[in-house]
């Protein structure tokens, strides 16, 4: 049995060596494709006519962006005029803002008034 073994260490060796490789290759997409998104965990995707996330959570300071995934142009503006408003995106164009004070804020698309969206910002 010792014997069986020796003979194959390389090749037990190799296949373990390759099975570790391609788990942290695995791993490795995984960050990479984060890296390349830009790792935006406040981001709001306009798609199908809806902000989605339709509400999000966000701390003071923190910057939120909406990305255009529609054909069709659209807007971002605050009930109340709390925050600027964004010009009209085109398909794939975002459009970002900084959190302001604690609160709650509404905001819809001036094109598609159907279209509405909450910020909730946390201290």
């Amino acid at each position: 049995m010792i014997t069986f073994i020796r003979k194959n260490k390389k090749t037990v060796l190799l296949t373990v060596l390759i099975v570790l490789n391609s788990c942290l290759a695995a791993l490795g997409d995984g960050a990479a494709t984060s890296a390349a998104t830009g790792d935006k965990k406040n981001t709001i995707v306009i798609k199908d006519f809806m902000f989605n996330p339709q509400a999000l959570k966000v701390k003071s300071g923190e910057k939120i962006t909406w990305i255009n995934r529609d054909e069709e142009p659209h807007t971002v503006v605050s009930v109340g005029k709390k925050f600027q408003k964004s010009s009209a995106l085109d398909t794939d164009q975002e459009f970002t803002i900084t959190a302001g004070a604690p609160g709650t804020y509404e905001y819809f698309c001036s094109v598609h008034p159907k279209m509405t969206g909450t910020i909730v910002v946390e201290k």
